[in-house]
This record gives structure tokens, sequence and C-alpha cells, in this order.
């Protein structure tokens, strides 16, 4: 089983209307997203996070359910959902949050449930941000490294880190904890200015993960172990936005590596060129579906080769 950690918040999506922008809401967050294109492509799921009971937090758990998400872990709030504004003026998306006092940033560590001792856990994003509930996954993160099998996407939303070089030092150490590190090109351009994405990943490979993963956007996505390093193209598809692509590849990997009994430390650091060729290849299909649809909204199993 995945079990995605972290936040489930409303993105508000901009929509032309009348010479006006209005803005359309729709479950969100970067860790809920992975839960939710996990399971769509049929890999057991489950979402660890905490959910207000407030309307919102009513759709976010209809959202889940019906993407086929088991809300077993999901820890129950008095807080408001967190509300993020997407701005699309620029290739990449931008997000304005409004998070304070919200559920998703208030986990404390006595509140986190039992897990499956079977199952993955999947960390990131403005959940390892935000306190208290960054320090409750980094917590988690700590008691579970290599006991099971964690993976990571930073997915960095610079408007929220005020000291990029204590959040830099803080990342660094997460990696010695995971066992696939998933990057954008964005992440690192802010991460690492001027250094190439292949000499970042190569030094992160270094640091601990058995696999690392670059979404490289329209130049396709890169992988790196200790056997291979493979580069593969991206689907040409008409693009509506981008928001959710990240998350959708990266549930796509998680499920692809499940379907194929490799999601441990020693399947994802064994592939050879081959497989790492087939796992960018589906999580770049997902991907780029996803890309056809306005917010973050991943395709189903059935729309998808190769699954």
């Amino acid at each position: 089983m995945i079990i995605a950690c972290g936040e489930a918040l409303i993105d508000f999506t901009p929509l032309p209307c009348g010479g006006h922008t209005v803005y359309r809401p729709h479950p969100g967050g970067s860790l809920m997203n992975v839960a939710v294109a996990s399971g769509r492509l049929g890999a057991p799921t489950g979402f660890l996070g905490k959910v207000s009971h407030d309307a919102f937090g009513r759709l976010l758990r209809q959202h889940l359910q019906e993407s086929g998400v088991s809300l077993a872990w999901l820890v129950e709030a008095r807080e408001p959902t967190t509300l993020a504004f997407v701005h699309l003026e620029t290739g990449e998306p931008e997000y304005s949050f409004y998070a304070g006092g919200t559920a998703d940033r208030s986990l404390e560590i006595e509140e986190l449930p039992a897990l499956p001792k079977d199952a993955a856990l999947h960390f990131g994003s403005i959940s390892l941000v935000l306190e208290p509930t960054a320090g409750t996954l980094e917590y988690l993160m700590q008691q579970e490294s290599r006991r099971r099998f964690l993976s990571l996407d930073p997915n960095v939303r610079p408007g929220l880190i005020p000291d990029r070089a204590a959040y830099l030092e803080r990342l660094e150490g997460w990696l010695g904890l995971v066992d696939l590190v998933k990057v954008s090109q964005a992440d690192l351009e802010w991460l690492y200015p001027g250094e190439s994405p292949k000499s970042i990943a190569q030094d992160w490979l270094a640091k601990g993960p058995a696999l690392v993963l670059v979404t490289l956007g329209g130049a396709g996505s890169l992988a790196l172990n200790a056997n291979a390093t493979r580069l593969v193209p991206v689907p040409k598809v008409e693009v509506a936005d981008t928001v959710g692509a990240g998350d959708s590849f990266m549930g796509a990997a998680l499920a692809w590596l499940h379907r194929r009994g490799r999601l441990n430390r020693a399947g994802v650091g064994g592939l050879e060129e081959p497989g790492l060729e087939q796992l960018l290849a589906f999580a770049n299909q997902v991907a780029a579906i996803n890309c056809t649809r306005p917010g973050a909204d991943p395709p189903w199993g059935h729309e998808v080769d190769g699954g």
C-alpha cells in the first residue's frame, strides 16, 4: 500500500468569465493529488493528513473516496481548510496560500495514526514547511527510515519559505532518510541557481536515495540510480494548464513500482535502463494527460497505456 502524508486543501483555479477572471474551487494539495493519481491508477492507496469538518473538508473527503483512496488514516480537524489561489500568468503555476491556523498544517505527533507495516510512505511540499505538521511528518520520516519504503517530492513553494538556506539544509537532511526522491527542474533552479539538474541529481543520489527522478517540463524526465541514467521525452499534448502535473507524475511512478513489486529500496535501486525508461514513459504519460485538463485531474487506469 501507498500512503501519502501531508496536505489536502482547496485550489482556486482561474477561469475567464465575461472579460473577468473568476476562481473555481478544486480539491488540491500536492500530497492529496499524489494519492488521487495513485488511487485512480488502481494501486492500493491511503491518505494521512488532517482534514476539516467544514464544507471544503467534506469536498476533499468525497474527492479522495471517489478516486479510490482510503480515509482510514485521515485525522479529523475542527480548524478550517487551507485555501490556495493559483496564478497562471507564467508557464509555471504560482500559488497564494491562506493557511493561518488551518487543518492540514496543525497535525501533532500524538495525533499520528498507527500505520500498516507494509505501507510505503510519501512526503513533501508545504506539509514539510508549515509547522507543526512539518515537524510531525519529519519525525515520522525519521522514525520509519529504512524500516519501510519512503519517497519524497519537495515540490517547493518559495512564497512559504522565508529562509532558503535553512530550508535547503533541512531538505538535504531528508535525502538521507528516503529511498526515492522526485524533484522538478523549477525546484532545482530555485534551490541551486545556475547548476545543471543532472549534476544535482547525481549529488542527491550520493546523499542516500536509491533512485532520483527529475521532471524537466517539456524536455521530459530523468531517472538516475546506481545502475543507469535515462532521459525520456514527454508526449505532445494540448496543454490546458500544468497544475498537478508533477503530482500526477509522482503518483504514477509509485503506482508503477507497486504493480511490479518494486516499491522497496532494492527494487528501485535495482532498475536497469529498460526499467527506468518504462517507469518514466508511464509517469510522463499520466502527467501529460493531467495537463490536458484544467486543474489537478489525474487520469484513471483505463485512460493510460502500459499501467
